[in-house]
């Protein structure tokens, strides 16, 4: 079987993100590409004011059309009473970088040069959509991108 066919992606959470997985007290990369798809922006306040039971929810909430759809407003009533307020709108990810198999995000093209790490448009093209964001995450401006080295051992390794 091949490797990115293993796990779902819409629930899968990386090992490098094993650091605060057991008590959810960071939001993974599975929810954080949810919340892009729906174009909310949740708040570190927001997720720790949850239970630990809704944020298992949220990590398993699927990610076709239909569950974003019932995502966003579950999301929406959940936070409406906290003390943060309602989860912001933003914009809903539409053709991002992690989005496009097509070409290595010139960031990301040098995040691995950099790590001498060989990652070929093929590899790229490769990556399930959560690998792919992962990256873009993880290369960001003002990240902190101590992830990086793992993650790309965990996924091009």
């Amino acid at each position: 079987m091949d490797r990115h066919r293993q796990f779902d992606p819409a629930r899968h959470c990386f090992a490098f993100e094993q650091d605060f997985i057991g008590g959810w007290r960071c939001i993974p990369l599975c929810v954080r590409r949810k919340l892009d798809l729906i174009g909310l922006k949740l708040k570190l306040n927001h997720w720790l004011a949850l239970t630990p039971v809704q944020r298992q929810e949220l990590v398993d909430w699927a990610d076709d059309a239909a569950a974003l759809a019932l995502l966003r407003d579950h999301l929406r009533r959940c936070t409406a009473e906290m003390a943060d307020g309602l989860a912001a709108d933003c914009s809903a990810a539409v053709e991002e970088p992690w989005q496009q198999q097509d070409a290595v995000p010139p960031s990301i093209a040098t995040a691995a040069l950099q790590s001498d790490v060989s990652l070929t448009p093929e590899r790229w093209a490769a990556m399930n959509e959560l690998e792919r964001f992962a990256f873009c995450k993880l290369v960001r401006p003002g990240h902190d991108h101590h992830n990086l080295e793992a993650a790309f051992n965990e996924v091009l390794g």
